[in-house]
């Protein structure tokens, strides 16, 4: 039997996708694209936004439309979240994706609609394990899921559930069968990673501690991390270890105290910007990227500049920027003064342009300097990989992937880097 694949939203879904992609193929299924005709589509769903519901609802309509005959697989947070409204044939919230091959051959033999959706209160960690990657010379492991941060703009806690962390010695397992496998860089991925070990008398630093002692490992990346997760324990560990990625990607959300504190984030500005300019002093060329939130409820034009003033302040590798989505079941969405569609794309635009001079000053910077590439693709000729802070290097040269090599960047055209092997 043929099966497609489509995933939306984070990098723990992709994560996820993976899992049962791997578990399809031992199971004798062949994948092919989501484009071609199969007997099977998943849609691994995302409903972290109003956008992100309606491009699930889309591809389960596509999938149908696709093969009316087909068994349509609907699975994550939209399905956990919106379940008794989606047209699927097998629903599978935030528990039992791991089941998939049972409930798929529970409807083969009967043909009733399956509905996995259940109460996440006390849910444990689902474990999922893999060796391997298709298509990536990056791997993922999915060490954590879960938030109890409880944002008020947020629905991932009621769509994910409460922190739940894996098995560290099966993180280590998992992490060192990837890298015997020929995976040289390896993604910690969680939805609120930085709070790893919570549920488990552990620490995110006591894993990265064992993690950093695995043999052959020649880089590790943190996904995302909040900015009070940031001790300095973790701060030394990056410093003092090359194996650790001079990457961060740190939420802001708002630039201005007022939204913050409507957000229930658990910091002020201040305190940011106490611990970027630490980090910053600490770990040599680091490349610190955030998210944010426009248009939130009670956001005027003065908060709007407020956060322009932050950006600039901070200097941002990358702004990844979303108009605020009204999430029913929030605490936001109750909210007065909700802000008009219009303005929230306007300031979407500005965000995104600042950006854009962000990513460019920091490439910038960069020129005539030696970096570490692990190439991840060659096309036409030319190679293509990342250095441990996230730049991506053009190479005038074919690479194998997974290859490393040393490259001085000598060029940067439009956010476009090239490098010259040394």
């Amino acid at each position: 039997m043929k099966a497609a694949i489509h995933t939306l939203g984070c990098k723990v879904n992709i994560y996820e996708s993976e899992y049962i992609t791997n578990i399809l193929k031992e199971n004798g299924y062949q994948i092919v694209d989501f484009d071609s005709k199969a007997d099977i589509y998943i849609i691994n769903t995302c409903t972290v936004t109003n956008t992100s519901d309606k491009k699930s609802e889309k591809m389960i309509k596509r999938a149908r439309k696709q093969n009316k005959d087909a068994i349509i697989i609907a699975m994550g947070c939209h399905a956990q979240i919106k379940g008794d409204n989606i047209d699927a044939d097998i629903i599978i919230g935030n528990k039992d994706k791991s089941k998939i091959i049972s409930l798929i051959e529970e409807y083969q033999e009967n043909k009733n609609k399956i509905k996995r959706i259940y109460n996440l209160d006390n849910i444990s960690f689902e474990d999922m394990y893999i060796s391997s990657f298709n298509n990536h010379t990056r791997a993922f492991v999915k060490i954590q899921d879960g938030c109890d941060a409880f944002c008020s703009y947020c629905i991932i806690p009621y769509a994910r559930g409460p922190i739940r962390s894996k098995d560290p010695k099966t993180v280590i397992k998992e992490i060192t069968s990837l890298v015997e496998n020929g995976y040289k860089e390896i993604i910690l991925t969680g939805i609120h990673t930085g709070k790893y070990g919570k549920d488990i008398n552990y620490t995110f630093e006591q894993l990265l501690k064992d993690i950093i002692k695995i043999r052959n490992l020649y880089r590790i990346r943190i996904s995302s991390i909040e900015i009070n997760e940031l001790t300095d324990p973790i701060l030394n560990l990056i410093k003092d270890n090359k194996i650790i990625a001079k990457h961060l990607h740190i939420p802001l959300q708002s630039g201005s105290d007022k939204i913050l504190k409507l957000m229930d984030r658990k910091y002020d500005l201040k305190f940011y910007k106490d611990r970027i300019e630490k980090i910053r002093k600490m770990i040599k060329d680091v490349s610190i990227t955030t998210d944010l939130i426009v248009g939130f409820p009670n956001e005027n034009e003065k908060d709007m500049e407020d956060t322009l003033k932050f950006l600039k302040e901070i200097k941002f590798t990358k702004i990844h920027t979303f108009p605020y989505s009204k999430r029913e079941g929030t605490k936001a969405a109750s909210m007065e003064n909700q802000i008009d569609e219009t303005i929230k794309r306007k300031r979407v635009k500005t965000v995104l342009e600042l950006s854009d001079q962000l990513e460019q000053d920091f490439y910038q910077s960069k020129l005539n300097e030696t970096e570490e590439v692990i190439i991840e693709q060659t096309k036409d000729g030319k190679s293509y990989g990342y250095t441990s802070n996230y730049i991506k290097v053009e190479i005038d040269s074919p690479l194998k992937p997974n290859e490393v090599i040393s490259v001085k960047i000598n060029k940067v055209n439009n956010k476009k880097v090239t490098g010259k092997i040394i």
